[in-house]
Protein backbone atom coordinates (compact mmCIF):
# COMPACT_ATOMS: atom_id res chain seq x y z
CA UNK A 1 0.00 0.00 0.00
CA UNK A 2 1.71 3.23 -1.26
CA UNK A 3 1.52 6.14 1.63
CA UNK A 4 2.72 9.62 1.43
CA UNK A 5 2.22 11.51 4.17
CA UNK A 6 2.92 15.52 4.35
CA UNK A 7 3.45 17.16 7.79
CA UNK A 8 4.81 20.50 8.93
CA UNK A 9 2.09 22.85 7.37
CA UNK A 10 1.50 25.58 10.14
CA UNK A 11 -0.10 29.37 10.35
CA UNK A 12 3.24 31.87 10.52
CA UNK A 13 3.70 35.56 9.92
CA UNK A 14 4.81 37.02 6.61
CA UNK A 15 8.83 36.35 6.87
CA UNK A 16 8.76 33.18 8.58
CA UNK A 17 10.20 29.80 7.78
CA UNK A 18 8.54 26.24 7.88
CA UNK A 19 9.54 22.85 6.86
CA UNK A 20 7.10 20.61 4.74
CA UNK A 21 8.11 16.74 5.29
CA UNK A 22 6.25 14.25 3.07
CA UNK A 23 7.20 10.95 4.65
CA UNK A 24 6.69 7.99 1.93
CA UNK A 25 5.87 3.88 2.29
CA UNK A 26 5.06 1.40 -0.15
CA UNK A 27 7.43 3.06 -3.15
CA UNK A 28 10.74 2.27 -4.25
CA UNK A 29 11.77 5.78 -3.21
CA UNK A 30 14.98 6.20 -4.34
CA UNK A 31 13.64 5.78 -7.78
CA UNK A 32 10.60 8.05 -7.81
CA UNK A 33 10.62 11.62 -8.90
CA UNK A 34 9.32 13.75 -6.09
CA UNK A 35 7.91 16.88 -6.45
CA UNK A 36 5.44 19.73 -4.28
CA UNK A 37 2.44 20.94 -5.64
CA UNK A 38 -0.04 23.80 -3.75
CA UNK A 39 -3.48 24.58 -3.92
CA UNK A 40 -4.87 27.83 -2.63
CA UNK A 41 -8.41 28.63 -2.10
CA UNK A 42 -10.65 29.51 -5.35
CA UNK A 43 -7.44 29.12 -7.61
CA UNK A 44 -5.63 25.53 -9.48
CA UNK A 45 -3.17 23.29 -8.37
CA UNK A 46 0.97 24.18 -9.14
CA UNK A 47 4.27 22.70 -9.20
CA UNK A 48 5.99 24.48 -6.98
CA UNK A 49 9.13 22.66 -7.11
CA UNK A 50 10.85 18.83 -8.11
CA UNK A 51 13.31 17.22 -7.76
CA UNK A 52 14.16 13.87 -9.95
CA UNK A 53 16.06 10.56 -8.36
CA UNK A 54 19.47 11.91 -9.03
CA UNK A 55 18.70 15.00 -7.49
CA UNK A 56 18.25 17.53 -10.23
CA UNK A 57 15.71 20.47 -9.06
CA UNK A 58 13.10 22.83 -10.35
CA UNK A 59 10.85 25.49 -8.78
CA UNK A 60 8.29 27.61 -9.73
CA UNK A 61 9.78 31.45 -10.27
CA UNK A 62 7.74 32.67 -7.18
CA UNK A 63 9.89 30.31 -5.12
CA UNK A 64 12.81 30.41 -6.30
CA UNK A 65 16.17 31.84 -3.66
CA UNK A 66 13.26 31.38 -0.78
CA UNK A 67 12.36 27.53 -1.18
CA UNK A 68 14.88 24.46 -0.86
CA UNK A 69 13.54 20.53 -1.86
CA UNK A 70 15.99 18.16 -0.64
CA UNK A 71 15.62 14.24 -0.46
CA UNK A 72 16.07 11.72 1.91
CA UNK A 73 16.39 8.18 0.38
CA UNK A 74 17.66 6.62 3.11
CA UNK A 75 14.44 7.69 4.95
CA UNK A 76 12.41 7.68 2.00
CA UNK A 77 11.07 11.55 2.80
CA UNK A 78 10.88 14.53 0.63
CA UNK A 79 11.62 17.91 1.85
CA UNK A 80 10.52 21.65 1.32
CA UNK A 81 12.16 24.20 3.41
CA UNK A 82 10.69 27.27 2.51
CA UNK A 83 11.86 30.87 4.15
CA UNK A 84 11.02 34.55 3.43
CA UNK A 85 6.90 33.25 3.52
CA UNK A 86 4.90 35.78 1.61
CA UNK A 87 1.13 36.14 2.07
CA UNK A 88 0.84 34.26 -1.80
CA UNK A 89 2.50 31.37 -0.56
CA UNK A 90 -1.08 30.86 1.54
CA UNK A 91 -1.92 26.84 0.11
CA UNK A 92 -2.56 23.50 0.95
CA UNK A 93 0.80 21.63 0.02
CA UNK A 94 0.48 18.30 -1.55
CA UNK A 95 3.61 16.18 -2.35
CA UNK A 96 3.42 13.67 -5.42
CA UNK A 97 5.68 10.56 -6.58
CA UNK A 98 6.25 9.94 -9.83
CA UNK A 99 7.65 6.27 -10.20
CA UNK A 100 8.12 3.79 -13.18
CA UNK A 101 7.73 0.36 -12.36
CA UNK A 102 8.59 -2.32 -15.80
CA UNK A 103 7.80 0.58 -18.16
CA UNK A 104 4.05 2.23 -16.62
CA UNK A 105 4.58 5.32 -15.03
CA UNK A 106 2.28 5.70 -12.09
CA UNK A 107 1.50 9.15 -9.71
CA UNK A 108 0.74 9.08 -6.10
CA UNK A 109 -0.43 12.07 -4.37
CA UNK A 110 -0.46 12.54 -0.22
CA UNK A 111 -3.53 14.30 1.30
CA UNK A 112 -1.52 17.63 1.67
CA UNK A 113 -0.80 19.92 4.74
CA UNK A 114 -1.92 23.45 5.12
CA UNK A 115 0.43 26.40 5.07
CA UNK A 116 -1.14 29.56 6.41
CA UNK A 117 1.19 32.83 5.91
CA UNK A 118 -0.51 36.29 7.62
CA UNK A 119 0.66 39.96 7.20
Amino acid sequence: QVQLVESGGDSVQAGGSLTLSCATSGIIFSTCDMAWHRQAPGKEREMVSTIDEYGRTSYLDGVKGRFTISRDNNQNTLYLQMTSLKTDDTAVYFCAAQCLYFGVQKTYWGQGTQVTVSS
